[in-house]
């Protein structure tokens, strides 16, 4: 079964980083495509970031360009979000998912709050 663990979230002030970690199992991490989607509190979610299976194209929403930073490390089947200069509206849960899109298959989240 795919199974999408998430880790690394925490409250932060604004200005402020955190890197985001996403440990993949039970599927071929290398041989696919990864998103992030976050949350925010009453809003639907939003695609964040996606990272190509052989890392060698990212893309972002415009709101993150710049600040954020996706990656993946395939010896470790562990995906990655370097979140820097952190702003309110930055707030939310943070879920990896499968595909560039995005997928059904997604994580349990992890909070991050910038307050």
């Amino acid at each position: 079964d795919v199974q999408l663990v998430e880790s690394g979230g925490g409250l932060v002030q604004p200005g402020g980083s955190l890197r985001l970690s996403c440990a993949a199992s039970g599927f071929s991490f290398s041989y696919n495509d990864m998103a992030w989607i976050r949350q925010a509190p009453g809003k639907a979610p939003e695609w964040v970031a996606a990272i190509t299976k052989d890392a060698t194209s990212t893309y972002y929403i415009s709101s993150v360009e710049g600040r954020f930073t996706v990656s993946r490390d395939a010896a470790k089947n562990t995906l990655y979000l370097q979140l820097n200069n952190l702003n309110t509206e930055d707030t939310g849960i943070y879920y990896c998912s499968l595909g560039l899109a995005g997928s059904k298959y997604w994580g349990q989240g992890t909070q991050v709050t910038v307050s």
